[in-house]
């Protein structure tokens, strides 16, 4: 049977346009890349193709700052990209950047192509982390980047970091909710993974920075789920996504390298949001039916069903129920208490 959906077909171009080392950073570790052949990229695509079935495609250009590469590998890229938009295999490209690669020229090429959205690299709107963090770029460079990409038609997803040196929560939220006000439509949230070879890997080993925990981080994501659920972002995803070196010691020295920390964190947001409402409706029974959006139940009962069992005990509930109701949306909650 064919599949339906969406898929990106990405192309890791590791480390190309980066203009320094963030303290972070390991993109070879990260994209399980260590080089860029740009005479393989057709064939990376054609094998793509070939296993998507029924589904539609945007071709991504992920790993380094496409918007910072060699202005000629660049434009090389977007034309044989959009020759597949053309022939009408994939319905766009996107591409991930830095805020202060975005210029008035930049924009100008990219409106000769059908780019999707771009994708930028905010990790943080607080000027204190990013000077921590070493990005090189300032809150309001991400800012203006955002706006001028918006004033060109271009739909724009902020990527953000939690748990970098110098960042706290709420300064995490703040970061969510400059997000949304800047007018992205959807964001990507990237808990920190201390890798081996990076400066904070250098750090933590010297007890300068200490990696968060699974639990810590998902806590820490939660709270900025929270924020672009409320505000009507849509989050791609929480975590890096797996590759099979990421699980290697010999790529990962600490931090939240949890292969569910996304599910954790949706996890630990449904329990916020279940408590809040359990605590300001009255009791009128011993059992208990939390209504979830479709396809919300095992996010909102919690891996094994830890926040039914938590919330059981917490508030001497007999039995909890969690039933999809098709008018919920987003992570929001109904309950209805019975006898």
């Amino acid at each position: 049977m064919k599949k339906h959906g969406h898929a990106n077909i990405p192309i890791f171009i590791p480390h190309l346009g980066c203009p320094n080392d963030c303290i972070f950073c390991n993109q070879r570790t990260i994209s399980g890349h260590t080089d860029f052949d740009p005479s393989g990229v057709k064939n990376e695509i054609e094998t793509a193709l070939a296993t998507l079935g029924e589904r539609t495609a945007e071709i991504a250009f992920f790993g380094g700052s496409f918007t910072g590469i060699d202005r000629g590998l660049m434009i090389y890229l977007l034309d044989l990209a959009q020759e597949y938009v053309n022939s009408g295999k994939v319905i766009g490209i996107r591409l991930s950047t830095r805020p202060d690669y975005i210029n008035g020229e930049i924009i100008e090429i990219l409106k000769k192509y059908t780019v999707s959205a771009v994708e930028l690299g905010i990790q943080s709107t607080d000027d204190a982390v990013l000077r921590a963090a070493r990005r090189g770029h300032t809150a309001e460079q991400s800012k203006n980047a955002v706006f001028a990409l918006k004033n060109a038609g271009f739909s724009v997803v902020g990527q953000m970091m939690v748990g970098l040196p110098s960042a706290t929560p709420d300064g995490e939220l703040d970061t969510a909710r400059n997000i949304a006000a800047w007018g992205c439509e959807a964001a990507r949230v990237y808990p920190t993974v201390v890798f081996r070879d990076t400066d904070l890997c250098t750090l933590a080993k010297m007890g300068k920075y200490t990696p968060m925990t699974g639990e810590v981080a998902a806590s820490r994501a939660a709270g900025v789920l929270d924020v672009f659920d409320r505000e009507g972002v849509d989050v791609i995803r929480v975590g890096l996504c797996a590759s099979e070196n990421l699980a290697s010691d010999e790529a990962v020295f600490g931090g939240a390298n949890h292969p569910a920390v996304g599910e954790l964190a949706m996890n630990e947001l449904y329990f916020k949001r279940i408590c809040e409402m359990i605590d300001k409706t009255e009791k009128t029974g011993d059992d208990l039916i939390i209504y979830v959006a479709p396809g919300a139940v095992s996010r909102a009962a919690g891996q094994k069903r830890r926040n039914v069992l938590s919330l059981s005990e917490k508030y001497g509930i007999n039995r909890i129920k969690v039933l999809e109701k098709i008018d919920i949306i987003g992570y929001n909650i109904e309950i209805e208490y019975i006898m």
